[in-house]
């Protein structure tokens, strides 16, 4: 009786490994991971990516964020768009709706764009094929800030517009 404590330390020691590997299975990692085992391919995660997002934070005055990218160079295999964008929505879970579905007719150039809202902020996730590369990537922005970087290069009228009033 004395040993009845061992119980459930192995199991629990047993079930770390089936946790963190099982936990790779959703989000930006269950992504790029279903990429590179569907279409035989390996990701480049950019490194340092930790501090790089803190550095975007506090330049765009936390207007972007939580960065994390991964590059797939010589992307050779054809690609379902259906399959795909189903892989994705699949990996990121609930809470994640497409904003965008943007496929070429040879189905060489494909774009994903989904979003979540996380509070005041939202989260952006984001699939490009293009050729021969693809991209991955997610970030959190604040929508505000957003709006106001948009605002700045909001495009002013000339006179060859017709009305000469250049404040638009």
């Amino acid at each position: 009786m004395r040993h009845f404590w061992v119980v459930p330390v192995v199991f629990v020691a047993l079930l770390i490994p089936v946790v963190v590997l099982a936990g790779g299975g959703g989000g930006f990692d269950g992504v790029v991971s279903s990429i590179e085992s569907r279409y035989h391919v390996r990701a480049t995660r950019i490194p340092f990516m930790g501090l790089v997002s803190m550095v975007a934070r506090r330049a765009t005055h936390e207007g972007v964020g939580d960065m994390h990218i991964a590059e797939i160079e010589n992307f050779s295999a054809p690609v379902d768009g259906d399959e795909l964008n189903r892989m994705v929505e699949e990996k990121l879970g609930a809470g994640w709706e497409r904003m965008i579905r943007e496929t070429s007719r040879k189905g060489k150039e494909q774009t994903l764009i989904f979003v979540h809202p996380e509070g005041e902020r939202m989260g952006m996730f984001v699939v490009n094929l293009d050729g021969s590369e693809m991209d991955v990537v997610q970030v959190s922005v604040d929508p505000r800030h957003l709006n106001d970087q948009i605002g700045s290069y909001e495009h002013r009228r000339s006179q060859a517009d017709g009305d000469g009033d250049e404040s638009n």
